[in-house]
């Protein structure tokens, strides 16, 4: 059988010294990233915007989704290594991946509800179920196969290539982070076009299609390869085994608790009525890792809000990069280009420094520095939080409404509003800012313009904003409330524009491709939504005459009300009254969090990794990676409950509130780190073997004994 196994591995077709199939994997995975991270980049806006969900249930069901991506992994490995092989998990769930992708991206087309034709859904509750059911599915898909393609990719090579195998797992992780560069990049830029059967929207089946198609390229690619792997036979759970293990000390430790049992050295040497003692050995090394990881999910918790509060951040803020044009959802794409940046960089020229420093920071040292980075960024991204709140408008609250004051005329106006609570002066051509009332308490206003002088009565409903149009004519003056029935700044970097006559003609008045229809003298249009970042051509026709302005450049989420005054030749005289100011915080600003949160990324994720290999057996590799992965998924469900419990109104004293949780804990993992002491599982297991051989040994000398007995 030796002479077959050789000819099969050296059938196996090499490439440049690596076995032929890796590429494959590689390929494969880098689809498998791409279509991941491509539908996640935009999975917090698709709840927010598609699905009219409020930012805190859009937080919390993304994150249960990542929580859910992180926890499938453990039922992945099981699979694979109890029962199907890694090589038919990854084809099983590929397929139920592909199936999930394409379901999510069905759930976003528009017109699949949208029966009378005005742009949203009908009936909601149909997308949600089946997004729902496409994200299910997605998350048992990427999960399952999660631990078994690195396995696999390390499986293809011999024993004696362990140098191919090191390079092969960081061709790997490079492969993940383009794959989620790209992907990060490309998503976004689909989810803004246009597209629709009988309206046109926001592109998400194209946002989430494209990944679709890519899961399928995946999985093609994989099957293609697969005459050239190296499959080998599922060898039962190692989980299982160190599950049962615990299981059992604890049983009999249980069982033995009355005094006259004598005490063991540890409480996991009780299993060893039933299991050897190399696996106990081997259990208490990974226990003693796992114990460590207690801590880890609070810095999860921070990472993952990348996706979610983070991006909802960015959607308060300018994206114009001048140039360019970024999209909210793009700002993620910050971490993998700094990734791919600061990994060379930490590993060949900050590690090597701090060596020379004579510092020794060791592994547990550079995980709570992590921590610690991560609180920092947190703290930054309240810092922006603050910035931002205060460029935000106030909108009346309950028992209280909000008036601003247009005035249309040649000459100046006087308003009073009765009974004695304020009086503004409007010069011509000019508007005030919104004035908040008590509701009750104004009951009518006064306007003075010129020599003339009318009253009005009032009724305001609460909570609205209005608009005092003022204008003195030659006969009287014209003095009309217009309800503004914009009570929230527009979303995704949007602007509402609105247009009044202030033309003794009836004109047609058109802005860009959008029709405001006929406008009577001195009567307003309603708010229509324009995208930011850009000027439009305003047509009036008036008296059949066109009559044209190019508008000036739109920022991001403001309001204007646009007066037309006259037209001179063929050129529009128009002024702007800003009703809600647009967004002035940059994104650029969130680049310093993204930053920190980067480095924090570097030392912490890396090094985990590597501390947990280096402190645990070989053959327990894949309990380690598990207990990994669970803190990710842990984290995750902390956002969810601190979110929850918080009930805190401002968005910056949540952040604090994280940054300061985090740094609680990495004070706890910093005591917990200062009395670990740093084993070496070979030596461990050396000894072991010196042990086993002694017995047997023993047993040999014993066995003669016996037959020179015998024969005596």
């Amino acid at each position: 059988s030796s002479g077959l196994t050789l000819s099969v591995s050296c059938l196996q077709p090499s490439c440049f010294g690596y076995p032929l199939s890796i590429f494959f994997i590689i390929i494969n995975e880098f689809c498998e990233r791409f279509s991941y991270y491509g539908m996640r980049a935009v999975l917090v806006l698709y709840f927010k915007y598609f699905l009219q969900w409020d930012d805190n249930l859009s937080t919390a069901i993304y994150h249960t989704f990542v929580a859910l991506c992180y926890l499938t992994p453990i039922l992945g490995a099981l699979i694979a290594d109890s029962w199907l092989g890694k090589f038919k998990t990854i084809v099983s769930l590929s397929i139920v991946y592909t199936i999930g992708q394409a379901v999510m991206s069905v759930s976003s087309i528009n017109d699949l509800t949208d029966h009378n034709r005005d742009g949203s859904p009908d009936n909601v509750s149909v997308h949600i179920a089946l997004s729902m059911t496409g994200l299910i599915l997605i998350a048992l898909g990427t999960g399952g196969i999660k631990p078994c393609v690195s396995a696999f990719g390390g499986d293809q090579f011999e024993d004696d290539q362990e140098k191919q195998r090191t390079r092969f797992f960081s061709i790997f992780y490079l492969s993940i982070n383009a794959g989620s560069l790209l992907s990060t990049i490309i998503t976004p830029i689909l989810r803004a076009q246009e597209c629709g059967i009988h309206s046109k929207q926001r592109c998400y089946p194209l946002a989430f299609g494209v990944p679709a198609a890519l899961m399928a390229v995946a999985l093609v690619v994989f099957i293609v390869g697969s005459r050239m792997y190296k499959k080998v036979q599922p060898q039962g759970n190692i989980m299982t085994q160190v599950a049962k293990c615990i299981g059992f000390a604890i049983k009999n430790r249980f069982r033995h608790r009355s005094k006259e049992f004598p005490k063991r050295e540890h409480w996991l040497d009780w299993a060893s009525e039933k299991y050897d003692k190399r696996l106990i050995a081997q259990t208490k090394m990974v226990l003693k890792v796992l114990f460590l990881y207690i801590p880890l999910p609070m810095f999860w918790a921070l990472f993952d809000q990348q996706g979610s509060r983070w991006t909802l951040q960015a959607t308060t803020m300018d994206g114009n990069f001048g140039a360019i044009q970024i999209q909210p959802d793009q700002m993620q794409t910050v971490n993998p280009i700094l990734i791919i940046l600061m990994v060379p960089v930490v590993d060949g020229l900050v590690y090597p420094l701090i060596k020379k420093c004579k510092i020794n920071f060791t592994p547990l040292r550079k995980i709570t520095v992590g921590m610690f980075l991560a609180s920092l960024a947190f703290v930054a991204a309240a810092l922006v939080q603050v910035q931002i709140d205060k460029t935000l408008p106030v909108f009346p609250a309950a028992g209280q409404s909000q008036i601003k004051v247009i005035n249309l005329g040649t000459d100046n106006a006087t308003v009073s509003f009765e009974p004695q609570i304020q009086n503004v002066n409007v010069t011509s051509m000019e508007s005030t800012a919104y004035m908040t009332f008590e509701t009750s308490q104004l009951l009518s206003f006064k306007v003075t313009s010129g020599n003339k002088i009318t009253t009005q009565l009032t009724k305001l409903s609460e909570g609205s904003r209005y608009t005092l149009r003022v204008k003195n004519n030659a006969t009287d003056i014209v003095a009309e409330l217009l309800f503004d029935n914009v009570t929230s700044k527009p979303e995704e970097g949007n602007n509402l524009i609105r247009f009044i006559n202030n033309l003794p003609d009836t004109i047609n008045i058109t802005m860009g491709d959008t029709s405001f229809g006929t406008l009577a003298s001195l009567s307003a249009s309603n708010y229509n939504l324009f995208p930011g970042g850009r000027e439009y051509k305003i047509t009036a026709i008036i008296n059949s005459m066109p009559c044209s302005v190019i508008s000036k450049a739109l920022g991001f989420g403001s309001a204007y009300t646009i007066v037309i005054n006259k037209c001179s030749g063929e050129n529009l005289d128009v002024t702007y009254s800003e009703d809600i100011p647009p967004n002035t915080v940059h994104m650029a600003w969130q680049i310093p969090q993204y930053f920190i949160l980067t480095c924090a990324e570097v030392v912490f994720s890396v090094t985990g990794l590597e501390f947990s290999y280096s402190q645990a057996p070989s053959n327990m590799k894949a309990v380690l990676q598990a207990g990994w992965l669970l803190t990710v998924a842990v984290g995750n469900i902390i956002v969810l409950i601190v979110a929850g419990a918080s009930k805190l109104s401002e968005q910056w004293a949540e952040y604090v509130l994280f940054a300061a949780l985090l740094l609680a804990v990495c004070i706890i993992f910093a005591v917990m780190a200062y009395f670990y002491t740093y084993i070496d599982p070979s030596e461990i297991e050396a000894q072991l073997d010196e042990e086993e051989k002694q017995v047997k040994k023993d047993q040999d000398v014993h066995e003669k004994q016996g037959e020179a007995d015998s024969q005596m």
